[in-house]
């Protein structure tokens, strides 16, 4: 059997809300609000490394994405549009469920899989871009987990990293603030010894054979609602990580 990284309850803590991925207003509002400014992360780094023309309408064509623990699909889509090949999964049936009925009726073909990093890794699957957003402090085994992501990228290939940093400000502004006073996510919703610092991410990245290209912070601006890229990486934050040309 292949080794896994899931975790049974953050998957059934997911899954229980997956109806309410795409309402703007629910459960998944933050992320709705964070989506923009890590799309243009993504499209900005991946017209640079791959030399894509940003000026016509679907300059990701020809290139393949994994979205892991792609939820409902909140960033599958819009890579979807930009011509990208997708591929995304998620170990919730639920959330699977809801991201391939909300992708047929947007008239998008993206491949949804309810399988593991792990399992693609042991088909011998490799992507041009692979996303771990969001999920690194969702899973078991955070070694095995950066691990099967690094072997999952394609030679010259990018891993995007999206996580929380292991801060007091992120305790109380994350956690405390995000789930008992604002509101914005269901109380549980992060475990702040599962919180891992852009130097951890980097040693997991080097270690497995990838080379940091970037990093940045994200911040919430309160008076303009939305988040901004910043070199404050306290609370969220983002690496690119490249691989090297076979």
């Amino acid at each position: 059997m292949t080794e896994t990284t899931i975790n049974a309850e953050e998957v059934d803590k997911f899954g229980r809300l997956a109806e309410e991925w795409w309402d703007p207003t629910g459960k998944f509002r933050p992320i709705h609000k964070f989506n923009p400014v890590r799309l243009a992360y993504i499209r900005e780094h991946a017209l640079s490394h791959f030399g894509k023309d940003g000026g016509i309408r679907q300059p990701l064509t020809g290139l393949t994405v994994l979205d892991i623990g792609c939820g409902g699909g909140l960033l599958a889509e819009p890579l979807a549009r930009l011509g990208a090949r997708l591929v995304g999964i998620d170990a919730a049936d639920r959330n699977i469920a809801v991201a391939r009925l909300h992708a047929e009726q947007s008239g998008l073909a993206i491949d949804y899989r309810a399988t593991t990093a792990e399992a693609l890794l042991a088909a011998g699957e490799q992507f041009d871009i692979v996303l771990n957003m969001e999920v690194v402090e969702h899973v078991d085994n955070v070694s095995l987990y950066m691990q099967s992501c690094a072997a999952l990228v394609a030679p010259g290939g990018l891993l995007f990293t999206a996580t929380l940093n292991r801060t007091l400000r992120a305790r109380a502004l994350a956690i405390f603030a995000a789930e008992n006073v604002l509101r914005w996510l269901p109380r549980g919703t992060h475990d702040f010894e599962k919180f891992l610092t852009p130097a951890e991410i980097r040693a997991l990245l080097t270690r497995n054979g990838l080379h940091i290209a970037d990093e940045t912070g994200v911040v919430y601006r309160p008076l303009a609602d939305e988040w901004r890229l910043s070199a404050d990486m306290g609370i969220n934050y983002m690496v690119l990580a490249e691989k090297p040309a076979a």
